[in-house]
């Protein structure tokens, strides 16, 4: 598949302890927030995974890749680039990477305005960093 007939992504927020997932539209251009996934003793639910993938039938996944402020990767970067080689490997779809070292912080400053970020809402910013990813990554194109 060519870049060109990518029609819709799904996006990941990786993390050790949640995953954000949004979706992109290549035609309109725009993403939006789907759901933040709990890892299951530090591994991914790739059972709800394959649901989304299944119920969005995208053409292309991206994953946030976060690098530490001087460009290096770190082991959390290591962590989000290995988990987008088990996407491809899983569902035999094409992943992109794309940096993502401020997307969490971005959907954080975006809620604060309309919520109070706490530890039972921290799922919206992984959602809200997962679309985030995806924007940038269609505005790239």
């Amino acid at each position: 598949m060519t870049a060109s007939e990518i029609r819709c992504v799904l996006g990941f927020d990786f993390g050790l302890k949640r995953i954000g997932i949004a979706t992109g539209q290549t035609i309109t251009g725009t993403a939006t927030p789907l759901t933040t996934l709990q890892t299951r003793n530090s591994a991914p639910d790739w059972e709800r995974i394959a649901a989304h993938i299944n119920q969005w039938h995208p053409d292309a996944l991206i994953v946030g890749l976060p690098f530490l402020p001087n460009g290096e990767e770190s082991d959390i970067t290591r962590a989000a680039r290995n988990f987008g080689k088990q996407l491809r490997k899983r569902f035999d779809l094409p992943v992109f990477t794309i940096d993502e070292s401020y997307s969490s912080l971005a959907a954080e400053q975006a809620l604060s305005a309309d919520l109070k970020i706490t530890k039972h809402n921290k799922h919206q910013i992984d959602k809200m960093a997962a679309a985030i990813i995806v924007q940038s990554w269609l505005n790239s194109r």
